[in-house]
């Protein structure tokens, strides 16, 4: 049943992925080879209605085959599977839920030419990289509270470094690769980039999603401490797993004081939420990676 899941996930999200980007480039070469100069971003004709409902509706099923094969596989009889391959999976598929929903307030067709493909690949990574650590205490309420309200800040902050990806791409065709595009017609990055929203609205989208995520790593980290004591009998140890979560946290949250004091932006803002980013993937899914992998070393 589980390989079925997997088949079936990885096939709906590469399908979107490579139906997306064929689209793109087709269009990208029709720009080329026309002498008509590229329609300015702002009036681009819009996918048609049709093909957005048939995209949005495969993705729902993608996700609902993806969340389905999370639980059954770190679920599994009253336990607990976990490892960083299922972090990464559980992250990517709570990131294209999010970027499922924006999709019907925004034109992120851009965006989603980047979330599928990584949630394919997360999706089928727990295949490759077995050897998870089964929890002893993964019935305890305190410790759900605290995997689900993780996860759910992952999955906000993995959405939001895309966001900040595909806007220092958008920031830097606009600053140094306008005059470059428009002498050779655009081609298929004009086109992916066109897809976007406006740039100052990209950036509400960033700074929404990164201040839900601190809320929620903010209350993670209370969580973890609670959980700690009542469930190990120990305080929490500032190991390098804590250490990274502690420091993301700091790094986020100097970004939204900065934000909202300084009114921090630009590439400077956009290059630091992925620092804090990475900090936050080393906290839990690198030292994982770490003592699984490279020292095979079962960790909680």
């Amino acid at each position: 049943m589980d390989i079925v899941l997997y088949a079936l996930t990885a096939l709906l999200y590469g399908g979107l992925a490579v139906a997306g980007w064929r689209a793109h480039r087709v269009e990208g070469s029709a720009s080329m080879l026309s002498s008509v100069p590229p329609m300015p971003a702002a009036r681009r004709e819009p996918p048609s209605e049709g093909a957005s409902r048939i995209t949005r509706a495969l993705l729902l099923v993608a996700l609902a085959l993806h969340g389905l094969l999370l639980h059954t596989t770190i679920f599994p009889r009253d336990a607990m599977v976990f490892g960083f391959a299922f972090a990464l999976s559980a992250m990517f598929w709570l990131g294209a839920c999010i970027y499922w929903i924006e999709s019907y307030f925004f034109p992120l067709e851009g965006l989603g030419l980047l979330v599928l493909p990584l949630a394919c690949a997360a999706s089928l990574m727990p295949l490759a990289f077995g050897g998870v650590h089964v929890l002893a205490y993964a019935a305890a309420p305190l410790f759900k509270l605290h995997f689900i309200i993780a996860n759910v800040a992952y999955g906000l902050f993995a959405i939001a470094a895309l966001h900040a990806v595909l806007m220092l791409f958008a920031e830097r065709r606009l600053h140094t690769l306008r005059g470059v595009l428009q002498t050779n017609g655009g081609g298929w990055l004009a086109g992916w980039l066109d897809t976007l929203p406006p740039l100052l609205t990209l950036e509400k989208l960033l700074f929404r999603l990164i201040g839900a995520g601190f809320v929620l790593l903010t209350l993670t980290l209370v969580s973890g401490v609670l959980f700690s004591e009542q469930l190990l009998g120990r305080p929490l140890t500032f190991d390098h797993k804590t250490v990274f979560a502690v420091l993301s946290w700091l790094m986020f949250g100097a970004l939204l004081t900065g934000r909202q004091l300084s009114g921090w932006r630009g590439r400077a803002a956009l290059r630091w939420v992925l620092a804090s980013f990475v900090a936050l993937l080393l906290a839990y899914v690198g030292s994982r990676f770490v003592f699984e992998v490279l020292l095979h070393r079962p960790v909680v």
